[in-house]
């Protein structure tokens, strides 16, 4: 664990009591805290900031609410390692992370999984899908209670418009730290840069990396979209973010703090939906009228049959996942 990181913790814990205002006679409230790698104007820091005033309301007395963005509490592993041991309450983490945790994250990270956004949702909004993943990892010490909307991840590069995984090639791209982002790189034939990312902009900048693969809010939030010049509509994921909760936390609940709790991860899941598509739309014309960024729609069945092996590849290592593949498979074909 990054020692910087656990300082930056004590520091936060300390400097939170003095400013509490705790007298002798008052119970210092309970701080829980969210991390999460976003900008304060985020859909997930929206639905965060709800999450807040719903607890805060129902249990103010008693818990004080802090939201942390921009990993100001380190990476995202850095935040689910944090989570693990009980330093953060509550941490938002892309699937892709997950999977280096539990391997049988790995089933949302496939490229081209899902036919369309609605398919995503539908699978993702079914709990007899996603409990086996979201409450499986309670043994690692956290448990999925909410999962956030991501949208859809594209290519975007400084130099290179991307039309065909050939474009890629030779070409550095961020990917998330996850095995399964490595390979579909290798199979799209680009070099993967696994990394944070709060370190994809300066790297750009920098031209230690050629480019990255997100949605487009990290081109407008994030400011990616001042560093590159072209965005390739690729839709060649769509990879969910986890609202992530210590067991340490959820097990020192009374059955009715679950409650209410469960009642507020729902509220922030609602909200982070609602607010998604508006700021996709808001994104798309700040990247095309003030940013200057190109649009391209390639063809993207060359690029599904270039990484279709790494999904046989997975159902050979985790065969256990092949009930939950072929569900998702019925589903996309409704």
């Amino acid at each position: 664990m990054d020692r910087s990181i656990i300082n930056k913790l004590l520091v936060l814990s300390a400097g939170v009591f003095v400013l509490g205002g705790c007298t002798v006679d008052q119970e210092p409230k309970e701080i829980i805290r969210i991390g999460h790698n976003q900008s304060g104007n985020h859909p997930t820091h929206l639905g965060m900031e709800k999450f807040e005033e719903y607890i805060e309301d129902e249990l103010g007395e008693k818990y004080d609410v802090q939201i942390y963005p921009n990993e100001l509490l380190g990476t995202q592993t850095n935040m689910v390692q944090l989570t693990q041991t009980g330093a953060i309450e509550i941490t938002v983490a892309s699937n892709s992370i997950l999977e280096t945790f539990n391997p049988k994250f790995e089933i949302f990270n496939l490229p081209y999984l899902f036919e369309s956004e609605e398919d995503y949702h539908n699978v993702m909004n079914d709990s007899s899908i996603t409990d086996e993943l979201f409450l499986g990892t309670e043994g690692s010490g956290f448990v999925t209670k909410a999962w956030l909307d991501a949208g859809t991840r594209n290519f975007y590069l400084r130099d290179t418009v991307v039309e065909t995984p050939e474009d890629l090639a030779g070409k550095k791209v961020r990917v998330q730290q996850s095995p399964t982002n490595v390979r579909m790189m290798e199979l799209l034939g680009g070099s993967a840069t696994p990394m944070g990312f709060g370190e994809v902009y300066t790297s750009i900048q920098a031209g230690i990396i050629d480019g990255a693969e997100n949605n487009e809010l990290a081109l407008t939030e994030n400011g990616h979209g001042d560093v590159v010049n072209y965005y390739s509509y690729t839709q060649h994921q769509m990879i969910p973010d986890e609202v992530i909760v210590s067991t340490i936390f959820l097990d020192n609940l009374s059955e009715e703090e679950k409650i209410i709790f469960d009642k507020g991860f729902k509220l922030m899941q609602e909200v982070q939906h609602e607010s998604w598509g508006e700021k996709v739309s808001e994104a798309i014309d700040t990247i095309q009228t003030k940013q200057g960024v190109e649009f391209n729609y390639p063809d993207v069945s060359i690029f599904r049959e270039a990484v279709l092996p790494l999904h046989e590849e997975t159902l050979a290592r985790q065969p256990e996942l092949r009930n939950i593949y072929k569900i998702i498979e019925e589903k996309n074909k409704k």
